[in-house]
């Protein structure tokens, strides 16, 4: 994550997040561009994956894993984790893998889930299509060049993709002002990536214990929310049905260390990041398997939608 906050945020936020696309689909509208496809690929250092305004009820596993696309002298790269975010590979993120072109076909060769080809529709100058007949599913890329584009509102609006980015969050702080309570006793957070994106785990093993040997004392529910008219405060609420509630505003100190305030005791907690889970980074290992064994998807806040395309290549 980018630690200088972008003057321009709201205002590309709202250019990120507001644009829409039609349902129904004129084939023949921008169906070819006056430039060749991989030049006009090439013509935005990033492409965002603008995953609520997705078609169909299909997936392609690297586009729905990642925030960022970029396409660069037949390499693909992407930005899957927000630790790192505009850092990471002069902000392009990881190589996944590597791509071909012919007429307005693009063909991906992931490293990983292997080979997904796609038509591409330009909607408008900064808008592509993917279009993947295997699944009938559509994904609209949104292009940016680096020097304009708002990591930090990306950042800040996926948060909870964030918070699953580690195996486990230890606390490493908590102040001395702040009555007693019972939240004093968990040592060790877990936010669960897959499924709803709402579970977490907690532990009250010493400070120290080795991640892959925590006991979870518990599992339940979490939710992230907004603060109005902070973008970079947050607020976490921890699900603990035995005893009520636990609410905290969260506050993002760096990439590997979060504050966690109890209003109701008046405690600040710091808990840092434990074994990170680089998504799709290959091993060195003779294995050559991904370090991350848990896949993490993104998922839509919209409802799925029925695909008007109509597959070409039948």
């Amino acid at each position: 994550m980018k630690t200088m906050k972008l003057l321009t945020g709201f205002a590309l936020a709202t250019l990120l997040f507001t644009s829409c696309h039609v349902d129904v689909i004129d084939d023949d509208y921008h169906d070819v561009p006056s430039v060749s496809l991989n030049q006009l690929l090439n013509s935005y250092d990033l492409w965002y994956v603008d995953i609520n305004e997705t078609i169909g009820y299909g997936q392609t596993p690297f586009l729905q894993k990642a925030f960022t696309v970029s396409f660069l002298n037949g390499n693909v790269y992407a930005n899957n984790n927000l630790v790192g975010f505009g850092s990471q590979g002069n902000g392009l993120g990881i190589s996944i893998g590597y791509y071909d072109t012919y007429d307005m076909i693009l063909d991906v060769h992931h490293a990983i889930d292997g080979f997904s080809t796609f038509d591409v529709y330009q909607i408008d100058n900064n808008t592509i299509e993917l279009y993947n007949p295997n699944n009938d599913t559509s994904y609209f890329l949104d292009g940016y060049q680096r020097s304009n584009f708002d990591y930090d509102f990306v950042f800040y609006d996926n948060i909870h993709y964030f918070m699953q980015e580690y195996k486990a969050w230890e606390k490493t702080y908590t102040s001395e002002v702040g009555a007693l309570n019972e939240f004093d006793n968990e040592n060790f957070l877990q936010f669960l990536a897959g499924g709803n994106d709402s579970t977490f785990r907690s532990s009250q093993d010493n400070v120290g214990t080795n991640v892959n040997n925590l006991y979870w004392d518990f599992i339940g529910d979490y939710g992230i929310g907004d603060i109005s008219g902070n973008m970079y405060l947050k607020t976490l609420t921890l699900d603990y049905d035995y005893f009520d509630n636990e609410f905290f505003e969260l506050s993002v100190i760096n990439d590997g260390l979060i504050e966690l305030y109890h209003p109701s005791s008046g405690t600040y907690y710091e808990f840092r990041g434990r074994g990170y889970i680089q998504y799709m980074e290959p091993n060195d290992d003779a294995s050559g398997k991904s370090v991350a064994s848990t896949e993490k998807l993104r998922t839509q806040k919209t409802e799925k939608k029925d695909n008007p395309r109509v597959n070409k290549r039948l």
